[in-house]
C-alpha cells in the first residue's frame, strides 16, 4: 500500500472511533484505574474496538500497537493506535480530547491521523504529502523568537520523580515565552502546533501512540521533531520536542538548562 493509501484508512479509523467517543462524550461512564491517577474507561474500549474492527476489515492481518489492548500480529505494516488520548480530560467533561492512529512501514511512520470529536477536526498526513486540516494544507507558525511563542507540555502519569525536572522546565517557559498551556492531550498539542496553533510542545513520558501520527502531522507542516538531544525522534524514547525551526534549538536549550 502506498502511503497516500494508507493515511484513507488511518482516517477511517480514526474518525469511526471519535464518533464512539463523541456518542458516549455526555453519558455516564464506567471509570477504572490502571495506575494511581492513571484512568481507564468504558469509551475507551468501545473506541479500541471500533478502530480495531475496521483495521482487520480494510487489512486483515496488520500488526496493531493499540493502547488499551496491547500488541497483536507482525509484519512490516503496523498501525498505532490510541482510542482516546486525553482520558481524564473526557472524564471530567473537558472537551479536549482525540482518537488518533498512525501507520508504521518497516519501522518508519508513513501515515497518521488526529481526530478532534468536539469541534469536528481532521488532522492527516502522508509522507511527502503535507499535513492537512480538511482541505487546508498546514504549516507551522513563523514565530522566531520565544517570547512571541504559546508553548506547551504535559506531565506523565508515571515516574511522578521527574516532576521537579519538568516543572522546572516548565517554569523556565512560562517566564520566557508569551504563554505556556498544559491541555491534557498530547496528540491534540502535536496536531496543534502542525497548525500553528501553538509554536513548541515537549514532553515526556509519552508512549509510541501518544505520538506516532502527531510527529509526522509537525514534520510534514515544516516543523522538527526531536529527543531532547536533539536527535532524530524515537517513538518508543519517551521524550519529544516539537517546535518551529526558529524555535527549536532554544527549546532544547531551555530543557536543557533545567536542573
Amino acid at each position: 500500500m502506498t502511503p497516500g493509501e494508507l493515511e484513507e484508512i488511518c482516517v477511517a479509523a480514526a474518525e469511526a472511533g471519535a464518533r464512539v467517543l463523541r456518542e458516549l462524550f455526555e453519558k455516564p461512564r464506567e471509570i477504572t484505574l490502571k495506575g494511581r491517577i492513571d484512568l481507564v474507561t468504558d469509551a475507551d474500549h468501545a473506541s479500541e474496538e471500533r478502530v480495531l474492527g475496521l483495521l482487520r476489515e480494510r487489512v486483515p492481518g496488520a500488526a496493531v500497537l493499540a493502547e488499551e489492548s496491547g500488541e497483536s500480529g507482525h509484519g512490516e505494516l503496523r498501525f498505532i493506535v490510541d482510542p482516546l488520548d486525553g482520558t481524564t480530560n473526557y472524564t471530567h467533561g473537558i472537551p479536549l480530547f482525540t482518537c488518533t492512529v498512525a501507520a508504521e512501514m518497516g519501522g518508519e511512520v508513513v501515515a497518521g491521523c488526529t481526530v478532534d470529536p468536539v469541534r469536528a477536526e481532521v488532522f492527516r498526513a502522508h509522507r511527502g504529502g503535507g499535513a492537512w486540516l480538511g482541505d487546508r494544507k498546514l504549516s507551522v507558525s513563523a514565530v522566531t523568537k520565544l517570547e512571541e511563542a504559546v508553548v506547551c507540555t504535559g506531565f506523565p502519569y508515571g515516574g511522578r520523580e521527574r516532576l521537579p525536572r519538568m516543572l522546572a522546565a516548565f517554569g523556565h517557559f512560562t517566564e520566557l515565552a508569551r504563554g505556556s498551556r498544559r491541555l491534557g492531550s498530547a496528540a491534540l498539542d502535536l496536531a496543534y502546533v502542525a497548525a500553528g496553533r501553538l509554536d513548541l510542545f515537549w514532553e515526556e513520558g509519552l508512549r509510541p501512540w501518544d505520538v506516532a501520527a502527531g510527529d509526522l502531522l509537525v514534520r510534514e507542516a515544516g516543523g522538527l521533531v526531536t529527543d531532547f538531544s536533539g536527535a532524530p525522534l524515537d517513538i518508543s524514547g519517551g521524550e519529544i520536542v516539537a517546535a518551529t525551526p526558529a524555535l527549536h534549538q532554544t527549546a532544547l536549550a531551555v530543557i536543557r538548562g533545567a536542573p
